[in-house]
């Protein structure tokens, strides 16, 4: 049954390969707009900026912990009123213009052009506000959405394979980070983050539908399948369409 599953999943039709581009998309960008790497090397990313202390480099480092923990918080209380893709725009925007502003005020900062003050208040302002941003959307927001929007009998696999592909991009972007910095600065890396966030600005406008409150038919319908179809033939048989396939023979 498994392999039928899996052969269905990669001969899919249409309306389940779109599934697949939203849910591995926001699986992919999630990770490679690079927040496992802001969050590993923040101390690096501090020092950079011109903290020298430990005692400092804790601190702010304890910080960006406790802005995502509420914003976090936050996500949970704003995902049903608001809705996933309001707060994914939000979300991706402001992850955008976060690192956009760390990779210039730490290019700035290496040229000289910026006071070694301001560099430090807008490295730690920078950070804290990309995971703020992270948390309300790309973070939690990923999983429920690819909770939403597969059929019931491809869901269970579909969605390991979104997790899969979040785990290498993970991986990946962890494992590269130092030699990217080596080779182009760590505000060189930064820069390239922004440039891969602003893509993910674009996939969630063009590839995210919203599926706050809607069901499984309706959700299948943003995505071009067709809904709910009902045939009655001579053993009276009821078909839900790819959403979910309801079978009752009288």
């Amino acid at each position: 049954m498994l392999i039928l599953y899996n052969r269905e999943l990669l001969r899919s039709s249409p309306v389940i390969r779109r599934m697949l581009v939203t849910g591995l998309g926001v699986q992919f960008f999630q990770q490679a707009t690079g927040i496992d790497a802001l969050v590993y090397y923040s101390p690096t990313i501090f020092r950079d900026s011109g903290i020298t202390t430990e005692s400092q480099l804790l601190g702010a480092t304890v910080v960006v912990g406790v802005v995502k923990t509420v914003f976090i918080v936050i996500a949970i209380v704003l995902v049903d009123r608001v809705g996933r893709k309001p707060l994914l725009y939000v979300s991706t925007a402001g992850m955008t213009a976060c690192l956009a502003l760390l990779a210039a005020s730490l290019s700035l900062l290496k040229s000289g052009a910026l006071p070694g003050g301001v560099a430090v208040g807008l490295a730690i302002l920078t950070v804290c506000g990309f995971v703020a941003f992270f948390s309300v959307g790309m973070g939690p927001i990923n999983m429920v959405l690819s909770s939403e929007i597969y059929p019931l009998r491809l869901r269970a696999q579909a969605v390991a394979a979104g997790f899969a592909l979040n785990r290498m991009a993970s991986g990946a972007v962890a494992m590269s980070f130092l030699s990217i910095c080596r080779a182009v600065t760590v505000a060189g890396a930064f820069a390239a983050f922004a440039a891969v966030s602003a893509l993910s600005v674009a996939f969630v406008h063009l590839c995210v539908p919203e599926t706050s409150g809607k069901t499984l038919e309706e959700i299948e319908s943003l995505f071009g399948g067709g809904g709910v179809s009902v045939t009655h033939g001579g053993s009276g048989e009821v078909e839900l369409g790819d959403a979910e396939r309801l079978e009752h023979k009288r």
